[in-house]
C-alpha cells in the first residue's frame, strides 16, 4: 500500500492512461467523473437497440494503442477486436464523383496515378518523409513534458527538428508534391483533426498522412466505448477506484500544495497529488482560486481552439447504399467553411460535413435492418446554438446527403438526437464549447502550449487535449503517461507495510 493517495479529476482518456501508470507505479488512485459513466468525450448512449458512440469515431495509429496496453503486460485483444477498414473512408467530391480509399498502399498509388500521373511515385517520397516523422514524432517528440527548452537541446533532437518540417505549413508541403485539387484535398483532409487549416499547421503534421495511408484506418467491434471499457477494466485491475456523478467544485489549497478536492455534494477526497484530466480552463477559473492560477482569462481568450461540432445523431429503420463506415463530405469548397471557423466566427453558409455509418461494418450497433448514423459539421467555437439552428443545419446537411447518395433518409429516421456547443459545456465544462481541445498551431505546440503543471501548487497537474501533446485519442492516451511519469520523479513514494 502507497503512503500517497493521487485523486484523477475526470475519466477521458488522459484522466484514466494517468490514473492506470500511478496504479501501476504504487499510489493509490481515485478517478472522481461527474458524468455518470467513464470516457468524457468517448461515452456511449443506446437507444431502441441503436447504440451511438458520443464522439472520436476514428481509429487511427493502431501502434499507440498496442504500446498502452503493452506497458501493462496486456495486448490490445484482451479487451476488443479490431478489423481494418477496407476501403479505409469515402471522399464525395459531388453526385456521382467519390473516391473510395483503399487500404492498400498499393492500390492507393493507382488510385492517386489515376488521377495525376507521375503522383505514384511523388506519394512515395511524400510517405518516406511522413513515416520519419511520425517515428520522431510520435515515438519521441509527445512523450516530453514540454517543461523546458533543454528538452529538446541535443543535437540530434535539433536535426530532427529541422527534418521535421516545423517552420512550413502542411498546405506548402503538399503542394510540393501533388498539383491536383482532389489530391491536395484528400492530403489536407487528416489536419482538420488537429483544429486548424492547412495553411497554418506545420508540415510537421504530414505524419497524420503516415497514419492513415499506412497504417490504417481501425475499428474496435461494439464501437469506439470499447476502448474506454477496457482501459477502466485494466484501471481497476490495477487498483484504480472510479467514484461516478461526481463533479469538483474546488481544489482546495494550503502553504503552496494541494491538500483535498472537495465535490458538488459537500464530500471532500484528501490527496497527495492531484490530477487535472477535466478541461483546463474550467479547472483553473472554476475549481482554483485566482492566485493559484496558471493563467488569466485574457490568456485564455488568445488561445486559437480547435472546433466544435453540431452532432446528429440518428437511427434508420432501413438500410442505406452508397455509404461507408466514414463518409467525408467535400461537395462544397472547405476555403468559405475554414473562413466561418478561423477568421470570422459565424454559422457557415455551406458546410462541409462528416458521416459515420458504423452499423456498415458491425451489425451490433443496430438493430437487424437497420442503420446507426452520426453526422458531424464542424463550427467555431464560442457560437450560440439553438434548437432553430441545429433544425436548419439539420436540413441543410440531410438535403445533400439525400442527394449525394441517391435516396430518401429523413423519412426513414426513427431516432434523432442534436449535440452542439451547449452540450459540451453542460457535459465537459469545454471552454467555448470547443469539442477537440486546443489547435496545433506552431505557436501552441510543445513548451507553447499549457503547462501540464501548475506553476504555484506543487502536486497539481493537468493531462489531456488542451495541454501537451495535443487533441485526439492517441495523444490524449499519451498525455496520461507523460503526466505519471513527471508525478513519479517528483512525488516518490514510500510503500506502507
Amino acid at each position: 500500500m502507497s503512503d500517497k493517495h493521487v485523486v484523477v479529476i475526470g475519466s477521458g482518456f488522459a484522466g484514466i492512461s494517468a490514473a492506470t501508470h500511478l496504479a501501476t507505479a504504487g499510489y493509490q488512485v481515485t478517478v472522481v467523473e461527474k458524468n455518470s459513466t467513464p470516457g468524457g468525450r468517448a461515452r456511449k448512449f443506446e437507444s431502441g437497440g441503436f447504440v451511438f458512440d458520443m464522439g472520436p469515431s476514428w481509429y487511427w495509429m493502431p501502434d499507440v494503442f498496442d504500446r498502452y496496453f503493452e506497458k501493462f503486460g496486456k495486448k490490445v485483444a484482451d479487451y476488443y477486436e479490431l478489423v481494418r477498414l477496407d476501403p479505409s473512408y469515402a471522399v464525395i467530391y459531388g453526385k456521382d464523383d467519390t473516391l473510395n480509399i483503399p487500404a492498400e498502399l498499393g492500390s492507393f498509388r493507382q488510385m492517386l496515378e489515376s488521377i495525376e500521373p507521375g503522383s505514384g511515385k511523388q506519394l512515395d517520397e511524400f510517405l518516406s518523409q511522413a513515416a520519419y516523422k511520425y517515428q520522431v514524432g510520435i515515438h519521441d517528440l509527445v512523450h516530453k513534458p514540454s517543461r523546458s527548452l533543454l528538452e529538446f537541446a541535443r543535437l540530434s533532437l535539433l536535426r530532427d527538428l529541422f527534418r521535421m518540417d516545423i517552420f512550413q505549413s502542411m498546405s506548402t508541403h503538399v503542394r510540393k508534391f501533388f498539383k491536383e485539387d482532389k489530391i491536395i484535398r484528400l492530403m489536407e483532409f487528416p489536419v482538420l483533426f488537429l483544429g486548424e487549416t492547412a495553411e497554418k499547421i506545420p508540415a510537421l503534421y504530414s505524419l497524420m498522412n503516415y497514419a492513415d495511408i499506412a497504417l490504417g484506418t481501425w475499428y474496435p467491434k461494439g464501437g469506439m466505448h470499447k476502448i474506454i471499457e477496457g482501459m477502466v477494466s485494466l484501471a481497476e485491475e490495477k487498483g484504480v477506484t472510479f467514484q461516478y456523478n461526481s463533479p469538483v467544485s474546488r481544489i482546495n489549497v494550503s502553504n503552496g500544495k494541494a491538500t483535498s478536492v472537495t465535490l458538488e455534494d459537500g464530500r471532500q477526497l484528501d490527496a497527495d497529488v492531484v490530477v487535472a484530466g477535466a478541461d483546463y480552463h474550467h479547472v483553473e477559473s472554476q475549481m482554483l482560486q485566482v492566485d493559484y492560477r496558471n493563467y488569466s482569462e485574457k490568456y485564455w481568450d488568445t488561445r486559437v481552439m480547435a472546433p466544435s461540432s453540431l452532432l446528429f445523431y440518428l437511427g434508420i429503420d432501413k438500410k442505406l447504399k452508397n455509404l461507408l463506415h466514414h463518409n467525408l463530405y467535400f461537395d462544397e469548397p472547405l476555403g468559405p467553411h475554414a473562413d466561418a471557423i478561423y477568421t470570422r466566427p459565424r454559422w457557415p453558409e455551406k458546410p462541409l460535413f462528416y458521416v459515420s455509418a458504423p452499423s456498415v461494418t458491425d451489425p451490433s450497433v443496430a438493430p437487424e435492418g437497420k442503420e446507426n448514423l452520426f453526422i458531424l459539421v464542424p463550427l467555431a467555437p464560442g457560437l450560440s446554438d439553438t434548437e432553430e439552428l441545429r433544425e436548419k443545419y439539420y436540413h441543410m446537411v440531410m438535403d445533400r446527403l439525400e442527394t449525394l447518395s441517391g435516396q430518401e433518409i429523413r423519412s426513414h429516421v426513427i431516432f434523432k438526437r442534436s449535440y452542439a456547443h451547449s452540450d459540451f459545456m453542460s457535459d465537459y465544462n469545454a471552454f467555448k464549447g470547443n469539442a477537440y481541445g486546443l489547435a496545433n498551431t506552431l505557436t501552441q505546440t510543445a513548451i507553447l502550449k499549457p503547462s501540464l503543471k501548475n506553476k504555484k501548487v506543487a502536486n497539481l497537474y493537468y493531462t489531456g487535449q488542451l495541454t501537451v501533446p495535443g487533441p485526439g485519442v492517441p495523444p490524449s492516451l499519451i498525455s496520461g503517461g507523460v503526466v505519471a511519469k513527471e508525478i513519479e520523479k517528483e512525488h516518490k513514494i514510500r510503500k506502507k507495510q
